[in-house]
């Protein structure tokens, strides 16, 4: 006797076109997912040309089902779809039917937990050259800092140059409700950033300890020599027994100039202070590196997790690291879950994941050529696959790795349709190129730089007019009653 629940019966709503591509996705996700899937056929080729009115007058829900899902283009009220089954849920899917595993949650194991996004590790974020910068200007980057993630706004200073009107500038920080730490060595600038409201000072060592003992601020510690960890223990000694608060920083190093030695000085003064503050300056890795920062940020964000290293210091200044605050951010909710929980810092945040996407969905030549017998209209379909861009309407099946020598092929004469076209397969070269996922209409993914796309028929007002994973051109798509009748 079997006592086990009968699955979920979920009704999935589409159009002739979409049909085949859906029935392949279902086969492998109901079991997954524990649920019996059906699929309404309705009279319509395209299925983002639906809307809830018509898809209510041609729907009739078999009993028993528990859920209606229909397609991601679906725009509008769908009171009347609920109307024509009481009491079942009735949701708009993904765009992209190929999402519908992620959108059940069961593209993989795991996944991220419901109390993800906790952290412990602060960012101070660095104004270069702050004295230099006119107010209006310093305030905008402070803001964009604090936006981005920044908990601290650092001011840097020049050395040699004394900032005369750094205490007006912190007050207006101040007055903006951000939190301000000084960068300086000069005790007089110090101590009139702190009078104003500065919480943090950087940085102290063997030639201005004596001062910070009446500053009343926390300061960061710095060894007396670049290099080494000299004069180190006398300024934490001095500082200790004055009541001044303070985190060390062992300075990491560029590569080249003992970048892994200054890991080492980390490690040992961890072992040497336990429970100590302690504050690392990423940007002479970021900064000084030729490679984008996120994966530079996300290493050493985990390695100051591990170390109980609860505070970094970035700069955003060349245009590789430009995004570095942001980065961070993310950075350290991520390696907080991964230690926090002993499990692998992987497939937990796609914010972070901006060159190569994690997974490319693909139909293969022989679903696109059956998905190209089905199509009736003479709407170009883009897509892009095992480094070819396909493009196919009820016509031909074309497809070549050079969207110039493709485009010729198309015979396109439209202006608006062929800078459309050419925009999309450029953007689909762009993804092959790169390992990314493409779908026609939609934004390339770049993690958490991705900039929404408005879609072409959207832009021009249509509700519809696309295939399920890809748009048809909107100028000759027809509405649902002109499909209806055909």
């Amino acid at each position: 006797m079997n006592d086990s629940p009968s699955p979920t019966r979920v009704l999935f709503v589409t159009g002739r076109l979409a049909e085949f591509a859906l029935r392949q996705v279902l086969d492998d996700l109901a079991p997954r997912a524990g649920i019996e899937a059906e699929v309404a056929v309705l009279p319509i080729t395209v299925a983002a040309l639906m809307t809830p009115a018509w898809i209510a007058k041609r729907l009739e829900p078999p009993p028993g089902v528990a859920r209606i899902i229909l397609p991601g283009y679906c725009r509008g009220d769908l009171a009347a779809i609920e109307a024509k089954a009481p009491g079942v849920p009735v949701e708009v899917g993904p765009e992209d039917l190929r999402d519908l595993p992620r959108w059940f949650g069961h593209e993989r194991a795991g996944g991220r937990p419901d109390d993800y996004g906790a952290y412990d590790v602060a960012i101070l974020a660095e104004i270069n050259l702050a004295p230099r910068l006119p107010r209006a200007e310093l305030l905008r980057q402070a803001r964009d800092f604090a936006a981005q993630g920044a908990d601290l706004i650092d001011l840097g200073c020049e050395p040699g140059v004394c900032w005369a009107e750094v205490g007006d500038a912190v007050r207006a920080l101040r007055d903006e409700g951000l939190r301000v730490s000084i960068d300086s060595f000069d005790p007089d600038e110090v101590a009139r950033a702190v009078a104003a409201g500065a919480e943090l000072v950087l940085s102290v060592n063997a030639g201005n300890r004596d001062a910070a003992k009446g500053w009343g601020a926390e300061v960061v510690v710095l060894p007396d020599q670049p290099g080494t960890l000299e004069g180190l223990d006398a300024t934490v000694e001095a500082l200790d027994a004055a009541g001044v608060r303070f985190r060390i920083d062992p300075i990491l190093e560029p590569i080249g100039f003992g970048f892994a030695a200054s890991l080492g000085r980390y490690l040992e003064v961890r072992r040497r202070y336990p429970d100590a503050a302690m504050m690392m300056g990423v940007g002479n890795l970021t900064e000084l590196t030729d490679v984008d920062s996120a994966g530079v940020n996300t290493l050493l964000m985990g390695f100051c997790q591990e170390q109980r290293i609860h505070s970094v210091l970035t700069t955003a200044v060349i245009n590789w690291a430009r995004s570095s605050v942001r980065e961070l951010d993310l950075a350290r909710r991520l390696v907080r879950h991964a230690v926090v929980n002993r499990v692998l810092p992987k497939r937990v945040e796609p914010g972070l994941v901006m060159l190569r996407d994690p997974k490319l969905a693909r139909f293969g030549p022989e679903n696109l050529a059956e998905l190209q017998r089905r199509i009736r209209d003479p709407n170009w379909r883009i897509f892009a696959e095992d480094g070819l861009v396909y493009a196919l309407n009820g016509a031909h099946l074309l497809s070549g790795p050079d969207p110039f020598v493709l485009f010729d092929r198309m015979g396109v004469a439209d202006a608006s349709h062929a800078f459309y076209l050419g925009y999309e397969m450029m953007k689909a070269r762009t993804a092959l190129t790169l390992g990314k996922a493409y779908r026609q209409d939609q934004s390339l993914s770049w993690g958490f730089l991705t900039e929404p796309e408005t879609s072409h028929r959207l832009r021009r007002g249509r509700v519809g007019g696309e295939a399920p994973a890809g748009g048809a051109a909107p100028p000759a798509d027809p509405t649902p009653e002109e499909d209806d009748r055909a």
